[in-house]
């Protein structure tokens, strides 16, 4: 089953150029224009990864889309992709994963997506695995067969 990327850009050469890279690497990409169009998507469908533009209605329309993102039940991995790298670490601590710098060769791309859906993925099974112990009935001792004969 191919893995579901939803990549937000303003910019249509970017957007299609990028959707063709991934789609030839094996992804299915859906694509937005805007923040809002990405967000409509976001609820609509489920992705395991968002690659987001920076500056598109606003100067800070990404986090707009990192914030929908995160809020979603599915928790896809964030990433925001900008010709502005400036951003210091208001972009981690805005919810974003990663940042991607425009502009990007095609296997630095496809290996920093990668490393980010390994990584990302892990950390959802390790969460789970251990929101399920957390929920778990406890278990009873067991007693071995000595013990039972001494009572």
């Amino acid at each position: 089953m191919k893995r579901r990327i939803l990549l937000v850009d303003d910019e249509l050469a970017i957007l299609l150029t990028l959707k063709a890279v991934l789609e030839l690497n094996g992804f299915e990409v859906s694509t937005a224009a805007s923040a809002r169009e990405a967000k409509q998507k976001l609820q609509a469908g489920e992705f395991e990864m968002v690659i987001t533009d920076m500056r598109m209605e606003t100067e800070t329309a990404g986090f707009d889309v990192i914030l929908a993102a995160r809020q979603q039940k599915y928790n896809p991995a964030t990433a925001i992709l900008t010709a502005y790298p400036s951003l210091g670490n208001d972009w981690q601590t805005r919810g974003a994963h990663t940042l991607l710098i425009k502009p990007v060769n095609t296997p630095d791309l496809l290996r920093q997506i990668e490393a980010l859906l390994v990584t990302h993925q892990d950390a959802k099974t390790q969460t789970h695995a251990v929101a399920e112990a957390r929920t778990a009935p406890p278990t009873k001792p067991a007693r071995n067969h000595a013990a039972r004969k001494a009572l």
